[in-house]
């Protein structure tokens, strides 16, 4: 049976190195079965990649980039958590995205759907999961777009 692994290596993703917490939290809480993950943001390797204001500053594809981004982040932080083992993963159970956007910018679902297409390529059906995406008029480091996510493990 093929490992999440190999199904990134087929996928052609390489995980960036878990990104370090901005702040005094840490980057997952393991409990109960879950993995709590803290919001992650479009940076790699220290550097942010994606900021400004959707609407104002960069367009939605640029957006759709940064939320795969955040996503690849999320995992990375997850395998940390997870001493490396990915195939803990029974399921992604939510992902709450936030869009910096102007104010009647409304297609944060579609720039939410760029991470949401991330964990169901990775995880196939245990990557179907509920989700919320809303705009803000501002985000930590002015940032497009920031994620946090909920696994099921074992």
């Amino acid at each position: 049976m093929p490992t999440i692994d190999d199904r990134l290596h087929e996928l052609g993703i390489t995980l960036p190195n878990a990104p370090a917490p901005g702040g005094s939290y840490v980057p997952v809480v393991l409990a109960s079965g879950m993995a709590y993950v803290a919001g992650q943001i479009p940076a790699v390797d220290g550097e942010i990649r994606f900021t400004g204001t959707v609407g104002r500053d960069v367009n939605e594809d640029t957006a759709r980039e940064a939320a795969k981004t955040c996503a690849l982040n999320i995992l990375a932080a997850l395998r940390a958590a997870l001493d490396g083992d990915l195939d803990r993963v029974r399921r992604c159970v939510k992902l709450g995205v936030f869009v910096q956007c102007v104010e009647d910018f409304d297609r944060q679902p579609e720039v939410a759907n760029s991470a949401s297409d991330v964990m169901l390529a990775v995880f196939g059906e245990a990557g179907r999961h509920a989700r919320f995406a809303v705009g803000a008029n501002a985000l930590p480091r002015n940032v497009t777009v920031e994620i946090d996510a909920v696994f099921e493990i074992v």
